[in-house]
């Protein structure tokens, strides 16, 4: 086993230095960098869109000189209360007679979007509003029910007639929507690195393949030991890559109130250390499992058409499997986010939401030794795999499932 496992570390040594000890490993290093200046320009730019939807975006009231006051000390209490970030602004113009009129006109303005117009007596308004904002329309409505309210009650709107006691108590344990949180951003953040980093082996062993190298290292190291010791290496590099993206986004959150708010956000069941040694376990093997498929896909592949080809149906299958994993931690009890904790090709996912959403630390080494199981055996079947399809020696396709071969 000490020999095996000195002839792996020579092959990852050499793969994680082919890779580390070249100018494009800065560009790749890097490429994140050009992904958030896109994400952020593109957010940039949805971002002034939909604010200048919601400046653009009025409701109206057709009113009285004497109600205006108290309509707008009734609107400016129901913003307070309910928030109004996303409520649009009121507009309170007086009444010339021919309210009706007035308010089709409104509908009908070019720089500015009229989604509700109230109009006529407060105790029986006429409210005409856009289809699609009845939202807006309920707004106006309980303005001027608070209106009618407190001049039944002869009390002004912005008189509080209760004095609460706020009491703040600190949480006896972390909220269940906090867990829900802190799982999706584990099942996301393994997901996204697995996919971003794992691809790296398909054309590794797809250029060794064509250029000979891979049956050098053959017929001088078992298969078995070629294959772990390229993934050890790759793996490598994208700890490499992970380690640098870590520490550059933590000083960024450090010097920033964001990193406090996104602290605060996150509560997993276990602890925020041992999730975060139990999220590195899981991206181990989530990482190592699908590289692992990958070096099979790039061993089998003879060019970069049919690394395409075979690549995508083993992308489609990650993708659903990310999708049963955060349907799962969403509901952690139910059959499903059990069937993604044992299913080899989520199970690494699961079982990070799984620390998130559970304290209990003993399904978390079952699930590791498992997840292994499945990586050792990929390995050993994309080996056989390899020597009997490409180097064409090992007994065929039998010997592959461990049949012997038939004999005359």
């Amino acid at each position: 086993m000490s020999h095996f496992l000195r002839q792996c570390a020579v092959v990852a040594r050499r793969d994680f230095l082919a890779v580390v000890a070249t100018p494009t490993f800065l560009l790749f290093l890097l490429a994140p960098l050009i992904m958030i200046i896109i994400a952020i320009t593109g957010g940039s730019g949805a971002t002034q869109a939909a604010q200048s939807t919601v400046d653009a975006a009025r409701i109206a009231v057709i009113a009285a000189p004497q109600d205006a006051f108290d309509i707008k000390a009734a609107d400016d209490h129901l913003r307070a209360v309910n928030g109004s970030d996303f409520l649009p602004k009121l507009e309170i113009i007086p009444t010339h007679g021919k309210d009706e009129t007035l308010a089709a006109a409104l509908f009908g303005a070019r720089k500015t979007d009229y989604l509700a117009v109230m109009f006529g007596d407060l105790k029986k308004p006429v409210i005409r509003h856009e289809e699609s904002s009845v939202r807006s329309a309920g707004l106006l409505a309980e303005i001027a029910e608070q209106v009618v309210r407190s001049r039944a009650a002869g009390t002004p709107i912005t008189q509080s007639m209760s004095h609460p006691v706020l009491q703040p108590i600190k949480a006896a344990r972390a909220g269940v929507g906090g867990q829900r949180t802190t799982a999706y951003f584990a099942v996301f953040g393994i997901f996204f690195l697995t996919l971003l980093l794992a691809g790296q082996s398909v054309g590794m062993l797809a250029e060794e393949k064509s250029n000979k190298v891979i049956e050098i290292l053959a017929a001088a190291l078992p298969l078995e030991a070629v294959f772990l010791g390229k993934l050890i290496g790759m793996f490598g590099v994208a700890l490499l890559f992970v380690t640098f993206w870590s520490v550059m986004i933590g000083a960024a959150l450090f010097f920033t109130d964001a990193g406090g708010t996104i602290m605060a956000m996150l509560s997993p069941a276990v602890g925020m250390g041992p999730f975060l040694i139990l999220c590195g376990l899981y991206f181990t093997m989530s990482y190592m499992l699908l590289g692992a498929v990958f070096l099979g896909v790039g061993g089998q592949a003879a060019t970069i058409r049919d690394i395409q080809m075979l690549s995508l149906p083993i992308t489609i299958l990650q993708v659903a499997m990310y999708g049963i994993a955060s349907k799962g931690v969403a509901q952690p009890e139910s059959t499903l986010a059990r069937f993604a904790e044992i299913f080899p090709f989520s199970s690494a996912y699961a079982m990070a939401g799984h620390a998130a959403n559970d304290p209990a630390l003993w399904p978390h080494a079952l699930a590791l030794i498992w997840q292994a199981l499945w990586v050792a055996a990929t390995i050993f079947f994309a080996a056989r795999l390899f020597r009997i399809g490409v180097l064409k020696s090992g007994g065929g396709l039998r010997a592959a499932f461990g049949l012997k071969a038939k004999t005359d």
